[in-house]
This record gives structure tokens, C-alpha cells and sequence, in this order.
């Protein structure tokens, strides 16, 4: 099975990037132009005629001699397997047949990439900062919307820094209110452009009742979440942007990722969100992925989670106790104590998820959360099945 975000094909007559749907069936003439049609395994051959019209023609190896070559359509050849694509999936295809996947309806972790570009460079990036990127992403991402068949239950925006678009960033939003008023948005953004007030009436004035902006902070001081952030000023702005948007009547999460930088002073830090930030609507705790700047700087940040646990605790109940919503994300239930257990989410996409081989023998498999792909190698030193009669703890 190739990576469902991202493959491979050989284009023909692909003159540019091509956004457009998925289709396992022939459809009417009106709705060809936003469809590529998916012909994969045996069966018999499909003339041009039936297929001019699409925005492309996708062809897997098996299905090879059932369609020809012809100037009358785009044809995308040699995937390896299209198996994974659904009915309504959105793709991106470049001229060359490279291949990304936008959208899974199937998918509750569907996410609008708002651009690669950021002004920060945290030392844990998982998807480090990018210079080149398409023309127009805001472009990309309101054809994608307008793609989108059914309202899914929630959508992220993502990057890079989602508000370095600025204007675009405002139009993709009253695109979705328009759209998907009752879909709950949530966007990555490490809130420094929420300094700027005006920029932050503008998020807020797109009135969209369900949009919540997550917002890291790794420190209590200016000197450690500037350095992890590797910027300057980081801190004083994302203070001030969280004070702004929450005077603009904007939800707000605050996020944690949890490393070898950030643990000496989490106890700290949780005092510093209760008695600054009472506003905010969650507080996620963020178990380390290992992708990006993570692999060069793993000496840096890699503490394994079993040798925190009583840090973690404390924390989450300092938080809980003081009716600030909690959250863990990314850690298994086996290294935690169960009376963080009610804590934990299933929070990793389900396109980097995995468990490993001994979590087949787990009782409480289903209720974990599991690993990031990236961690197959490199994971604590504690992971282990559960006896079944494992329970879900309630905080108390």
C-alpha cells in the first residue's frame, strides 16, 4: 500500500497542477470537470469517448491496457495501487504525476494546508518551514472547500503559519462559515500575528461561531519559549495575541509539546496558564513526534514519557483541579499512571497511526491511542499489553 498522502504516477497531457475529486464511476457530462476518474484491476477497455471530459484519468498497473493513450483527456499511469482512494477523496496531481491526497471524507483528521511558510523554528517542527510552495495556496484551498461533497464534523487549518496569509487566511474562513457553519475549525497557529489587534478583529469579525485557534506555549518565560521557538520576541507576542483574541471573543486552546526542554518548568507553566490565561478553552498536553527537526535534534528533546510521569500528573491535576479542561495527546495508556488514563486522546491522524506488534495482546487496545508511524523505532522503553480487565479511570 503506497503512502495514501502521497505517490506516484506518470502524467500525459497534465499541463498544470489539477485539483479535483475522486470517482470510481462514470458520471454525467455537467460534473466531469471536477472529477478524476479511478480505473483500477481488469475489466474491459473504456474508449476516449467515455473518459473526455474529466479533469484526469487515473490508471493503476493492473488496469494498464484498459485505457489508451489520447490528446482528448489527462491520463495519469503507473500507480502502483489506487485501492485506498475512496468515492469523493480531493487530489492534488502536478504535471510530473506527483500525487497528494487533500481530503478523505472517510477521514475525521482532514486538515486545509494553509501554506509551508512560518515565522517561527521550533526545534521539535514536524513539518519544518518551506520556502516553495504553489502559487496560490489560497486559490488551492478554496477550490478544495468548494470540492468538499458532505460538511464534515471537523476540519483543521495547518502549515507552516496559517496567518501569515493574512487576507487570504479571512476569505478561506468566510469561506467555510459560508459552507460549513456548524463544522468545528480548528487552527495550528502560534498566535504572534494575534498581536497585531486589528488583523485579530478581522479573524474574529468572519463570525464563525465553531472556529478555535490552538496556540503553543512552552514556557513561563520569554528566554526558554523563545529559544525553543528559535525567535526573538516569540513569547511577548503570543502573550499579547493570546490576550487579543480572547478580548475578540476567540476561542483558544493552549498546547504543550512535552520534551526534554519543556518538562524542567511544566509545573511552572501550568501556574502560569492558570493565573494568566483563565479564558482558554483547553489545555493540550503533547507527547513528542518524530519526524522533522525532531530526528536532528532527538539528543535535544527525546526525555522517554515513563521518566515524567509524576511531572505529567502533578500537572494535569493542578489543571483539572482549577476547572481548566485537560487533554493528553499522543502518549499510550500502558507508560501512563490510570489516573491520567481519563485524560489521554486518540489524537494521532489516522494516516500516521499504528500500534505496535505487543499491543495486539493488549486489553485495552481500542482505547489508546496508539504511535505515530515515525515511533515504530524510537518509542518508550515501557511500552506493553495490558491485562483486559484494564479500565478507563475517572478523575477524581
Amino acid at each position: 500500500m503506497p503512502d495514501p498522502m502521497r505517490f506516484q504516477g506518470r502524467a500525459q497531457g497534465l499541463e498544470h497542477r489539477t485539483i479535483a475529486r475522486v470517482t470510481h464511476e462514470l458520471l454525467s457530462v455537467d460534473t466531469q470537470a471536477d472529477s478524476f476518474i479511478v480505473i483500477s484491476g481488469a475489466g474491459s477497455a473504456l474508449s476516449a469517448k467515455d473518459l473526455k471530459g474529466y479533469a484526469g484519468v487515473l490508471v493503476d498497473q493492473e488496469a494498464s491496457d484498459r485505457v489508451k493513450s489520447s490528446s482528448s483527456f489527462p491520463l495519469v499511469r503507473g500507480y502502483t495501487d489506487l485501492s485506498h482512494l475512496t468515492q469523493g477523496t480531493i487530489l492534488a496531481i502536478n504535471p510530473d504525476g506527483q500525487t497528494f491526497t487533500l481530503y478523505r471524507p472517510e477521514s475525521d483528521y482532514n486538515s486545509i494546508f494553509a501554506t509551508g511558510r512560518c515565522n517561527s523554528d521550533c526545534i521539535m517542527c514536524s513539518q519544518p518551514p518551506v520556502a516553495l510552495e504553489p502559487d496560490d495556496m489560497v486559490a488551492e484551498n478554496l477550490r478544495m472547500i468548494d470540492l468538499i461533497s458532505e460538511p464534515p464534523e471537523t476540519l483543521g487549518i495547518t502549515g507552516g503559519e496559517p496567518t501569515l496569509l493574512k487576507d487570504g487566511l479571512v476569505t478561506i474562513l468566510e469561506c467555510l462559515r459560508e459552507r460549513f457553519p456548524e463544522t468545528y475549525v480548528h487552527m495550528l497557529t502560534n498566535g504572534r500575528m494575534f498581536a497585531y489587534k486589528d488583523f485579530t478583529d478581522r479573524i474574529a469579525q468572519v463570525g464563525h461561531e465553531r472556529f478555535l485557534s490552538a496556540i503553543p506555549l512552552y514556557a513561563d518565560n520569554s528566554a526558554d519559549h523563545d529559544w525553543i521557538v528559535q525567535s526573538k520576541g516569540a513569547f511577548d507576542q503570543t502573550i499579547a495575541g493570546l490576550y487579543n483574541a480572547a478580548e475578540c471573543g476567540l476561542q483558544v486552546e493552549i498546547r504543550v509539546v512535552l520534551h526534554k526542554q519543556t518538562i524542567g518548568r511544566l509545573e511552572q507553566l501550568a501556574e502560569f496558564i492558570y493565573r494568566n490565561f483563565p479564558f482558554v478553552s483547553h489545555v493540550a498536553l503533547m507527547g513528542l513526534e518524530n519526524m522533522g527537526y525532531v530526528k536532528r535534534n532527538w539528543d535535544l528533546l527525546w526525555v522517554d514519557p515513563v521518566d515524567y510521569t509524576d511531572v505529567l500528573q502533578r500537572t494535569v491535576r493542578y489543571l483539572f483541579y482549577r476547572c481548566l479542561n485537560v487533554s493528553i495527546y499522543n502518549l499510550q495508556l500502558c507508560i501512563l499512571p490510570r489516573s491520567l488514563w481519563t485524560f489521554a486522546r486518540q489524537s494521532i491522524s489516522d494516516y500516521k497511526n499504528i500500534y505496535l506488534d505487543t499491543c495486539s495482546q493488549c486489553g485495552v487496545r481500542e482505547q489508546c491511542g496508539g504511535l505515530f508511524k515515525s515511533s515504530e523505532t524510537k518509542h518508550s522503553r515501557d511500552i506493553h499489553p495490558i491485562a483486559a480487565d484494564g479500565e478507563l479511570e475517572v478523575a477524581s
